[in-house]
This record gives structure tokens, sequence and C-alpha cells, in this order.
């Protein structure tokens, strides 16, 4: 067991033991059907009741220091939309998706019609055009096929490939387009991929993917305190100066109600590889279609809820390991984010059973349960921002699990000195058809069965270690520089952020009889025990080093870089950083086979704990100052991006500023190897 001795091992054996034997599929399934019986966006009451739900539950669970923490946010409601189409035919979308008598929450009369969370508000008339999925470049070949955008209406489509729908809303807004419409084409999560909802786990034909196009890329959280936590008496920018405040009109639309709209349009083709899942031929238009829209929001301030319940530590309170999942949903969140609640809440449960027992952490655990995630991570940013330096000198780790389970297929990512212990550890919980570890083994390999020849997966390959963005971990990593770890289990999904994502779909597509519920919370619970108990932080230093090198692996193949970019300090620095993690690895197991100082032990963790602190960038990304991680960023359609200083330079073909992002780089690696050597050095030296 890394970072414990022997005798501790098995005390922590048998405390993870007992934790995992208390939660309860019964219990999952309970709590999952109370968050998901109403809708709960952010800004709603509902959501407000949820979160006293959670405090109150807390409380009762015997948690410690529950509270609730209000920032008052800029929020997005929808108050009118309409989009019709006025030639060559007429026709007016619905926005609203079919009540099945299958499943009677459909026919729940609060569920909202399609719309965009911070659309601007507004009215025109005007051409419509198909741009496939909103891509720069998407837009470079309607250029080229001499179609032009400005001032003319966009229909995309929300994949193929993907990308984020601010992103699409920002790109659609620099091409000077008066508004854009997103659909959810069949070839991407619906009829083309199997059945149908209430029949199947996919899309049926009214299914609309709400969402928000707020520019988080650029400065997550409430879009008037870019940088700052919206606590009372804060500081307020104007919408006018909010940078990550949309300026265009855009509509969710399902594909039933765009259909008529892509019959129609004129023009060339599309090309093959824009062809959807419709039974028509896929134009690009531009003339022969003209569309009204008309959207009114409700963007006004309303206050979001972030509830905090904590175990402190018995031996190390002021190191904090971090749980959190965010509450509030578009409307039902069967998978997104309540099959995560269910999950938090029944791990809570548990965990307060062993206090009960006379058990406490070594570490102090705080969970949280945030609100507005949906609208732009914006609960767990005002949260890190309020708390930012005491988080960046105490947060050991930060745990999120967003949608807990949509499949059976494990696909956890973290950061790479977590990776092998999210490996450890899932060797020691067991799963429906055996370990969890060979369990996860078998999903990826069945995954990459189309390999020829196929290789065999290693536990090096198991973790994902390029990490995006779009979820509550945002703000610990990018902003705070703490380590993190996201946890899911996956599977055919075709119902996101529509009324159909329930309780129906998980009993019955999901996870029936709510065994990966359980086995998440008995996971992401063992998880947290295993770092809150180590003697030593589990962290492996070496195994980051070698991600890193492969992440500057793929910019020194760079041809256009080679001669204008020199990356032989940064390999160096690499190489040396990897062989003092590996030193560092050695000196810690064996440090842990004999008699641990708890003095040493503790100067020794407030040195790993410096690690990742140390990757943060002052200033932050070019152009991004928000995001001061020198190794880990996400791309602006939430695609992972690393090395990202370096990278967006070279991209840019800005040599003058990639070789000085590689310099920050390089500096950091160095800190980070000196800090190592000399941790090495405090497990080596002789007693006394």
């Amino acid at each position: 067991m890394t970072g414990y001795s022997p005798g501790h091992a098995r005390e922590e054996q048998a405390i993870e033991a007992r934790f995992r034997a208390i939660p309860s599929p019964d219990e999952e399934r309970k709590q999952h059907r109370y968050f998901t019986a109403e809708p709960h966006p952010a800004g709603s009451e509902r959501n407000h009741e949820l979160a006293l739900y959670v405090a109150d539950t807390w409380k009762q669970q015997d948690l410690e220091d529950v509270r609730i923490h209000r920032y008052d946010v800029l929020t997005s409601l929808p108050r009118g939309i309409t989009v019709e189409m006025v030639a060559p035919v007429p026709y007016r979308a619905v926005l609203r998706e079919d009540a099945y008598d299958a499943d009677p929450d459909t026919k729940n009369p609060a569920i909202r019609g399609g719309y965009l969370s911070m659309s601007a508000s507004g009215e025109v008339t005007a051409p419509l055009v198909y741009a496939h999925s909103g891509n720069p470049e998407d837009y470079d070949l309607l250029r080229r096929r001499r179609i032009i955008v400005k001032g003319k209406i966009v229909i995309v489509r929300y994949s193929n490939p993907y990308s984020y729908r601010g992103f699409k809303a920002l790109t659609a807004q620099n091409e000077g387009a008066a508004g854009l419409l997103i659909y959810s084409d069949p070839a991407e999560d619906g009829y083309r991929r199997g059945k149908v909802f209430p029949d199947g786990p996919w899309g049926p034909e009214s299914h609309i993917q709400r969402g928000s196009i707020t520019y988080d890329f650029l400065v997550p959280g409430d879009p008037l305190t870019p940088g700052w936590a919206s606590v009372e008496g804060a500081r307020r920018v104007s919408m006018e100066e909010a940078v990550s405040l949309p300026k265009i009109m855009a509509v969710a639309m399902s594909w039933r109600d765009a259909r008529p709209l892509l019959e129609h349009l004129d023009g060339p083709a599309a090309p093959a590889s824009w062809q959807g899942g419709l039974p028509i031929r896929y134009h690009l238009g531009g003339d022969a279609v003209r569309v009204h829209l008309k959207v009114d929001m409700d963007n006004s301030p309303k206050p979001n809820y972030v509830v905090e319940a904590r175990i402190p530590g018995s031996q190390y309170p002021d190191e904090w390991i971090l749980l959190g999942n965010h509450r509030d949903a578009w409307e039902f969140g069967g998978v997104d984010p309540s099959s995560g609640t269910a999950s938090m809440v029944e791990l809570t449960r548990a965990m307060g059973v062993l206090k009960s027992q006379g058990f406490r952490p070594k570490r102090t655990l705080i969970i949280a349960s945030w609100d507005g995630e949906e609208v732009g991570l914006t609960g767990s940013t005002e949260w890190g921002e309020q708390f930012g330096e005491e988080l960046k000198q105490k947060l050991v780790a930060y745990l999120n699990v967003d949608s807990s389970v949509s499949g059976p297929n494990f696909r956890p990512s973290a950061v790479g000195s977590l990776a092998p212990l999210v490996v450890e550890v899932s060797r020691d919980v067991a799963a429906p058809s055996g370990s969890l570890y060979q369990e996860w083994r078998d999903s990826v390999a069945a995954a990459r069965g189309k390999e020829k020849p196929r290789r065999p997966v290693t536990d090096e390959e198991l973790v994902e270690t390029h990490i995006g963005s779009g979820s509550d971990f945002t703000v610990f990593l990018n902003h705070l520089c703490r380590p993190t770890v996201e946890l899911t289990f996956d599977g055919p999904y075709g119902v996101y952020h529509s009324a159909y994502d329930g309780f129906y779909w998980m009993n019955h597509f999901g996870d029936p009889g709510y065994r990966y519920h359980t086995l998440m919370s008995q996971y992401w619970g063992t998880l947290a025990l295993r770092l809150a108990g180590a003697d030593i932080l589990p962290f492996d230093f070496a195994a980051y080093g070698h991600d890193i090198a492969e992440f500057a692996s793929t910019l020194t193949a760079d041809r256009k870089a080679r001669g204008r970019v020199d990356f032989a300090e940064l390999q160096q620095n690499i190489a040396a950083f990897v062989k003092a993690g590996s030193e560092l690895k050695q000196a810690a197991a064996a440090a842990l086979s004999g008699s641990l100082d708890a003095d040493l032990a503790q100067a020794v963790n407030r040195n790993i704990l410096q690690v990742e602190s140390n990757w943060a960038s002052p200033d932050g990304i070019p152009g991004r100052p928000w995001f001061k991680h020198t190794i880990y960023a996400a791309r602006y359609t939430y695609g992972h991006l690393e090395l990202p200083g370096i990278t967006e330079a070279i991209e840019k073909r800005d040599w003058a500023t990639a070789q000085r992002q590689a310099a920050i780089l390089s500096s950091a690696l160095e800190r980070n190897t000196s800090l190592l050597r000399k941790t090495v050095e405090l497990l080596r030296r002789p007693p006394g």
C-alpha cells in the first residue's frame, strides 16, 4: 500500500473494508429518486430546497461544520423563445420534448423548453446557413464555397467532431452571425446509435440538449466577478465588460425541430463528412431559408448555494482532502449530476457511520455540494476563489464526481502524480464481476477491440492523464494548481441534458439495481480514506514526469517548431525530474519499511504538497491569465490541452512566446527537481 508502513497498511485495509460494507443500492436508489423528483436548474427554488436537504442530511449523518455559502451570481433562464421559418414555407419549431406514458416524469409541467443559458436576448429575421459542427475550420470551408455567414443565422450540430457549445457560440459571434441554432443530430446521439428512449438509451426525435454557452474557457464562474468571489459587497463589472458573457443569440433544438429547416436549405450539397443521420441531403444554404429568431432571457443575479461539511482530521487537520459533486441540473439530471449526488450522500452516510464507531481520519475530509456548475462552473469557482489562499496551502487533492454512472465502464482521469494511486485502489474494490481493477481492464480492452494486432492493456494506460475541462475540478487544477481526480462510470448515453435524463432512464438503462452507484460510493470513499490516512502522501512524481515527457514529445515532433524553439533544456529538466521522482519513491518505501519519525513525515509531506503549486505561472497562460497551470489547461472546445503556454504559442507560430513559455516550464521543473532531491535527503538522513 503506497505511502503506508506495514502496520498502518493493515489498519487502513481494515478501515476501508468497514467503510465499503456500508453503502447500499437501496439507499442509493432512494436518494437518486429524491434528487430527480423535480427539475432543479441553478437559481431555481427547487435547487435551493435541495441545498437545504443536503445540509440537513449531513447534519443527521453526524458530519461537522455544515454550512451553506451563498453567492449572488449572474443566472440565465428563458422567458420566451421563438424559432420560425418564414420562407420558403412557414414553420414554427415546437422547442418542447414529448411526454411518454412509460416515464411519468416527462409530463412534469415544470420542464422548460429548449434554451441555452447565457444567450443574448434579441430578435432578427435572416437567411439560414448550415455550418456542420460550428468550428473555425467549418467556416473556412463555407468561405471556400463563397458562403458568408455575417448577418445570417447559423445552424450547427452538437458533435462530429465534439466541441463545447460555448466555443461554437464564440466562433459564430466572431464570424458575425446574427444567431445560432444548435441541434442534436441522430448520427451522434439518436437512432443511428441504437434504440431510443423510452425503449433504449439513445435520444428520441424530440430530445433537446440544453446547456450553457458561457465563455468559461476564458474565465469560469460568475461573469461579473471574473477572478474573485461574488460574495456580499464584491465589486462587479458591467455586463458589457464581462469577457465570458456571449453577445450572440443561441437556441438548443431537437432534430425533429431542425429537420424542416435543413430539408429546405438550398445552395451546394454539404460535403460527405457533413452529412448527418437524417434521411435527407444536407445542403449549406445561405439564401432560400429565412428564419425569424427571437430570444428573451432573464439574465439577472440569483443566489447559488454551495453546501460544505467536514470531518476534521485527528493528526493533520490542516491537510485537506476535498470531495465534490454539483447539484444543479438542466431538468431532472438522472445521470448529470444526480447519479453523482446520490453516490455522494451515500458515501457521507458511510463516513458518518464510521465516525459514530470512533473512527476519525488523520487528515480532514471536506465534502462539497456545488451549485451553478452547468451555467459556468460557478459554485465551485466562487468557493475556490473565496478560499483560494487557504486551499493553496492545505488542499492535498480534489476528488470530483460529476456524473457518477451512465453505464458500467470505469473512466477516471487524474493528474499524473495520482494516476498510479487510482489504479492501486481499484485492486482493493470489488465490482459486480470481480475486482474493479479487472473489470476496468476488460472494458478498456473491449473498447480497443478493433485494433490489429490487439495490444495488452497496461496499468499506465488505464487512467486518462490528458485532462480537459467542463466540470468542477477546473478551479482547483487550473487556477489554484492543486492535484485533482475525476471519477465516472460511462456507457451508452444519448439523453444528455434533456428531460429524458431522469429516474426512469437510470433504472432501465444506466444502472438498473444501482450497483455502480454503490461502487462509486465505495471507490470514491476508499480513495479519500487512502489519501487521508497515508504516512507519506502517495504521489508518484516519476509517473508524472513520464507524462510530462510524453506531452513534450508532441511538441518536439512538430516540424515547424524545429529550429525555432529550443527544447534541449526543457527535455533535460524533464529527465532530471523523472529521476528525482524515482529516487523519492524508493526513499519513501525504504523509510516506511522501518521506523518513520512523525515530524520527518510531516516535513516530507509539506514538500510533496508544494510540488503541484510549483507548476503555477503567476501570469497564467498568455491571453488567459486566470489559467495558471503550466502543465494542464483546456482548449476552448473543452478538449484537453497539455503544456498550454507552449502549445498554443506554437500553434499560433509565435516562436518568441513559445520559447518564453518553455523557459517558464523549465524553471518550474528545476524548482520541483530541487524540492524532490531535498525530500530524498530528508528521508535518507540518519536519525538524530
